[in-house]
């Protein structure tokens, strides 16, 4: 009877396996000329060799967010934010092969993909681009990746390590390749048709997000509002109108490092997302202009916080040029160097101005997520619409095609790009929003370990010692001693503490 009732559960996995498969997978099919061209013809070597370079500089952007976020948080809370990435990124993977990349990249309709579950079906080369099909499909992990880590940041000291499960599982699987789908899959309504927009627009006028201001900030951005919101701020947590402020990081340095760690993977995450070696000049042009806008928004934001506290800010200027960053990854293909100086400098002041009005809704994002990937990717995506030359088309797998090229505002396209661009980035905020708000809501509301936000007793105790073991440092004092004498900023309300006995735990 056991081994019976084994047979048919095993039966019954099969057949509801063969039944998602056959209601919702397709093969992705190819058009006639293609299908008879050999496969070594259609795969460009160089193509593809540079788009796996690309992924691996993406991917190891998660080094820098690692650090970044550890950096900025106390040193009870930076063993969490180890343990979270880590985790996001393996549970991405997974998320990723089975339905992650068919939502988002699967032939379907103009909201959703639905091919290549499981990576079934795969072609010679992904969609005419000349890349490898698992190459193609490692870049955009990658990518999914990086927006469920900027998820976390806003949520760093207060998080239940099974709510962060919970809704990264959403995050990975089905919110950002929704959306994503919508502005680079194929047939996504708003990167080929603006789908109920369209008469707002020119014919061939469309949303434009180069390597992800919206697809991948804007929507990590309000996913990390969301979850900032629905955990309120930390224990201790005292804002600027209250008579207080931010509570200082444990280790500016590493903070520092992991930041330009980031600025240095963005030259997969941007020139990358040529997908094609061929257009030299575009991977040239992208490059120096991820470069100046970084550039300008450290500075910029730098000498902008200046006047209120006669400090150097170490912080606002990792936080300034990161903000640049964001800002030039929609529109760093489509503008000339001089409008990347300008986009990259209102970034610098676009961060500041964004880390206030966050502060003064009592929202405690202790990394800065919400101002630098929200509000510099709202920007970013709007500024193609204000600043495209009209020189440049898009790439394809033999160079570039300039025949239909991207014109904004000022250099004499008039506002059509610019609507489209408001469109686009609106309808994703609602979008993302709706989505974001309640799922995080809703694993707010579960009892026990599932809730959102680990119980007040562990999060004043520490949440690395109670979720994961152990602290973050153990420091020798002589024999016998394990703990630390000075932790540092770590206390509850973010003041240093008094020096410790020998062997008592922080």
């Amino acid at each position: 009877m056991l081994l019976a009732a084994k047979a048919i559960g095993v039966g019954s996995i099969g057949a509801a396996i063969w039944f998602f498969t056959f209601m919702f997978e397709s093969a992705a099919g190819a058009a006639p000329a293609q299908a008879a061209t050999k496969a070594a013809d259609v795969i460009n070597p160089l193509n593809t060799v540079w788009v796996l370079v690309a992924a691996f500089l993406v991917f190891f952007m998660q080094a820098g967010f690692m650090a970044l976020e550890a950096g900025f948080a106390r040193s009870r809370e930076s063993v969490n934010v180890m343990m979270e990435c880590i985790f996001d990124t393996c549970l991405c993977g997974v998320l990723y092969f089975i339905v992650g990349f068919a939502f988002e990249f699967g032939v379907g309709n103009g909201l959703i993909g639905h091919s290549f579950f499981f990576l079934h079906h795969d072609t010679a080369d992904y969609n005419g681009t000349g890349v490898a099909f698992f190459a193609f499909v490692l870049f955009q992990f990658a990518f999914a990746d990086t927006a469920s880590t900027i998820t976390s940041g806003a949520m760093v000291g207060r998080t239940s390590f099974k709510g962060d499960i919970l809704y990264s599982l959403a995050v990975s699987g089905f919110i950002y390749p929704l959306t994503c789908h919508w502005i680079w899959g194929p047939g996504g309504w708003l990167g080929n048709t603006m789908g109920w927009f369209s008469g707002l627009v020119p014919d061939g006028v469309v949303f434009r997000d180069f390597a992800g201001s919206t697809a991948v900030h804007t929507v990590g951005g309000m996913l990390a509002l969301a979850g900032a919101v629905a955990l309120g701020p930390r224990l201790g947590r005292k804002f600027a109108r209250d008579g207080g402020g931010p509570m200082p990081p444990h280790d500016v340095n590493i903070a520092a490092i992991g930041a330009v760690l980031l600025w240095f993977g963005w030259y997969g995450f941007n020139p990358g997302s040529t997908l094609s070696a061929m257009d030299w000049e575009g991977i040239g042009r992208v490059a120096i202009n991820t470069t100046i806008a970084a550039s300008a928004g450290g500075l910029v934001a730098v000498f902008f916080v200046y006047p209120r506290s006669k400090k150097w800010d170490v912080g606002i200027s990792i936080n300034g040029f990161l903000g640049g960053l964001v800002a030039i990854t929609a529109p760093c293909y489509w503008v000339n160097p001089g409008a990347a100086l300008i986009i990259g400098a209102a970034a610098g002041v676009v961060v500041p101005l964004a880390t206030d009005l966050i502060e003064h809704l009592r929202i405690d994002d202790p990394v800065g997520a919400v101002p630098v990937h929200l509000a510099c990717g709202i920007w970013g995506t709007l500024s193609i619409g204000l600043f495209a030359s009209g020189d440049f088309g898009i790439p394809t797998a033999t160079g570039a095609d300039n025949t239909a090229p991207v014109e904004g505002l000022f250099y004499g396209g008039g506002a059509a790009q610019l609507v489209a661009q408001v469109i686009g980035s609106v309808t994703c905020m609602v979008a993302v929003a709706a989505l974001g708000f309640g799922v995080m809501f809703a694993i707010r509301r579960i009892p026990g370990s599932f809730n959102l936000r680990i119980a007040e007793e562990h999060e004043l105790s520490g949440i690395d010692e109670y979720l994961h073991g152990l602290p973050a440092y153990h420091m020798e004092l002589g024999s016998g001693a394990s703990y630390s004498a000075y932790t540092g900023a770590s206390s509850v309300d973010g003041t240093v503490p008094a020096v410790r006995s020998e062997g008592e735990k922080v």
